[in-house]
């Protein structure tokens, strides 16, 4: 009875080393619980996506600028936006193979190493464009 490509993944033979990449995932440990596994993908996913919304945010941003005369503390923060979007996505690589390596191993988890740094981002920004709204008020600019 031959089994497909798909088939020998779900139930790899222990004596047959798995070729699946990358293998410094892959090549450890035993394989997971599918929800938990797939649960991790979904994870990165959505830390890709919000990268990639980061990234959209600086090309809109740059873009609007571009129209007119928007003060240079706009382009600097769709620069920092694209940037860290970028950074974002491989931050989402990152976490989803060490998650995948301790899910394999039946490690505990590791913490979300890049949540608090985006939560004081997102402050600093906040409170960053909250002072220049007050001050362009505040000095009819």
């Amino acid at each position: 009875m031959s089994q497909n490509r798909d088939t020998q993944h779900e139930h790899p033979n222990p004596t047959e080393p798995d070729d699946r990449k990358p293998r410094s995932v892959y090549g450890v440990g035993a394989e997971p619980d599918v929800q938990a596994s797939l649960a991790n993908e979904r994870t990165a996913l959505s830390w890709i996506r919000t990268g990639l919304a980061l990234v959209a945010g600086g090309v809109a941003l740059a873009t609007l600028a571009s129209f007119g005369e928007l003060p240079t503390v706009i382009i600097a923060i769709a620069g920092l936006a694209s940037l860290g979007g970028g950074l974002l996505a491989v931050y989402s690589l990152i976490s989803w193979r060490r998650n995948e390596r301790a899910l394999r191993l039946q490690e505990p988890l590791p913490p979300p190493s890049a949540l608090p740094w985006l939560v004081g981002a997102v402050v600093a920004v906040s409170i960053f464009l909250a002072a220049f709204a007050a001050f362009q008020a505040l000095t009819g600019v």
